[in-house]
């Protein structure tokens, strides 16, 4: 599992390194590279890799894919962190961008990726059609914007120290974190246009997106800063809504394992072709980091 998830976030860095190398050197350059670059395990990739080896995908199509979905989840880490929203120092072991070139930047250079990303999903280089390119920055907007990842944060913010009811925080986690996963699980489809697996990959894509925010939310419940790469206990401490301050710490657990249950029902019927998928779920629910 960690060699292939390796392959994967260096052959992503290395699209990404190449890609940045190859725009033109303005001020904001710097910024969008440190909040981009080395850090993250690049799951979201990692994902939309093994959607793809169910339908034979071209990978080298899926990892310039996932050079776009990594640029949105950069601008999205760097937004977060700003005074404004949680106000975090600290993000994959290092400065946040903010901290490290102030808070003024740190907005430019996200908006910067945020826009990079669909410059890289309309590259010639990228050998598919207008129509599914199309398709593509559709469904990755609508993951990124007021009905995804936008609107996911802002009921985060909303949300803190009031009570909420387990159906709002759901649907508060689905749009902040399942939506950009329920793209990796859908752009292979997308690509091959098969149409009837949409509604099957979205569902486990918003599933898996739900494990990873429960597998963070109890990072930050358990976990020390030093090893997490980022401040951690700082969810109760804001009053954040999230599974754990609903369901408590042992429920939440058992709600991940039932997650991981239903996506592993929903992959059945595709056999070996999605043992690498079923890995990385077990990686999200157990990782220590």
């Amino acid at each position: 599992m960690k060699k292939k998830l390796n392959k994967i976030a260096k052959d992503t860095n290395n699209f990404l390194k190449k890609y940045l190398n190859s725009q033109r050197n303005t001020d904001l350059i710097k910024p969008m590279r440190y909040g981009l670059l080395p850090g993250g395990k690049k799951i979201r990739s990692k994902i939309l890799v093994d959607v793809g080896k169910i339908f034979n995908v071209n990978y080298n199509t899926l990892i310039h894919i996932g050079a776009a979905v990594e640029c949105i989840h950069a601008y999205s880490l760097i937004h977060d962190d700003l005074p404004c929203m949680d106000d975090d120092d600290l993000r994959r072991g290092k400065y946040s961008t903010h901290k490290k070139f102030g808070e003024s930047t740190a907005v430019l250079a996200g908006n910067s990726l945020l826009t990079l990303a669909f410059e890289i999903l309309t590259d010639k280089k990228l050998q598919l059609s207008f129509k599914k390119k199309n398709l593509l920055i559709n469904f990755i907007s609508k993951s990124s914007g007021h009905i995804g990842i936008a609107g996911g944060q802002f009921s985060d913010l909303n949300f803190e120290r009031k009570k909420v009811t387990l159906p709002k925080i759901i649907d508060m986690q689905i749009k902040k974190t399942g939506r950009l996963f329920s793209f990796c699980c859908l752009a292979p489809i997308l690509i091959i246009g098969q149409k009837s697996e949409i509604r099957r990959f979205n569902n486990i894509g918003e599933n898996i997106g739900l494990l990873f925010q429960i597998a963070d939310d109890l990072l930050d419940y358990r976990g020390k800063t030093k090893a997490v790469g980022k401040k951690t206990k700082k969810d109760s401490v804001k009053g954040k809504a999230t599974l754990i301050s609903i369901l408590g710490y042992k429920n939440a657990v058992k709600y991940a394992q039932k997650l991981k249950n239903n996506i592993f029902k929903k992959l059945k019927k595709y056999d070996n072709r999605s043992s690498d998928l079923k890995d990385t779920v077990e990686f999200i629910l157990k990782r220590k980091k």
